[in-house]
């Protein structure tokens, strides 16, 4: 899943980037209201990670605008004030939780995986597709009851791709919420990816889960193989 963060403090932007990177999140960066509108209309973000306190428009008011235009991107708030007043101004400009600072990560990641739980395509902790499952909180993968070793980007992409299981997922889709924005969309890293999951959750296995479907993109899922893909 993709994230923008908005945080005009330098370390403690990139102290909590690191860590989101480490949980396998991509994460891009923000310093300001206007860069953080401006880099939410040209991307595609599953979360932002919203600094009330900014230069410039505030994050009250960087959240108000999202609205505005439509932007339905949840909004996670992040703030000093923890006056009830100031909960409530956050959360009536359209935010969808607000956690005051200052916060233990581990809360932050609890919230983060619940606002993403609450997307049409995820109901628990947990994705199975067919006896792949995936432990979206435990960031593990079995198949068959045995563990699947997987690096911080495999996971990542194995993630986001069950939680389309059974669609075709483009190499833009991929682009847009498995990388940040210093991945290079020329490169041949996401098929270089792909080869290294299919390794390791379909070999040795008779049934196939990971597809690839030629000049259309990817898919996991349990549905029969089209000869022609």
């Amino acid at each position: 899943m993709r994230i923008l963060l908005v945080e005009d403090e330098p370390a403690a932007a990139q102290m909590l980037a690191k860590g989101l990177r480490e949980q396998t999140y991509a994460v891009d960066l923000a310093a300001d209201g206007e860069a953080a509108l401006y880099q939410a209309s040209i991307n595609d973000y599953d979360l932002i990670l919203l600094d009330v306190n900014l230069p410039g428009k505030d994050g009250l008011e960087v959240c108000r605008e999202l609205r505005t235009n439509g932007m339905t991107v949840p909004v996670l708030m992040l703030t000093a004030r923890d006056a009830v007043q100031d909960r409530v101004a956050g959360l009536d400009t359209g935010a969808d939780d607000y956690l005051t600072k200052p916060y233990a990560f581990h809360e932050l990641l609890a919230r983060v995986r619940a606002i993403l739980r609450r997307g049409p395509a995820l109901s628990s902790d947990t994705i199975a597709v067919a006896d792949l499952v995936i432990d979206q909180k435990a960031r593990s993968v079995r198949r068959g009851g045995s563990i699947i070793q997987l690096k911080a980007k495999e996971y990542a992409l194995l993630e986001y791709l069950a939680r389309r299981a059974d669609e075709v997922v483009g190499r833009a889709d991929i682009d847009e919420h498995v990388w940040d924005e210093n991945f290079d969309p020329f490169s041949n890293l996401i098929e270089v990816y792909i080869q290294r999951l299919r390794r390791k959750i379909d070999d040795n296995h008779s049934r196939k889960l990971l597809r690839t479907r030629r000049g259309e993109g990817y898919m996991l899922t349990i549905g029969e193989e089209n000869p022609s893909a």
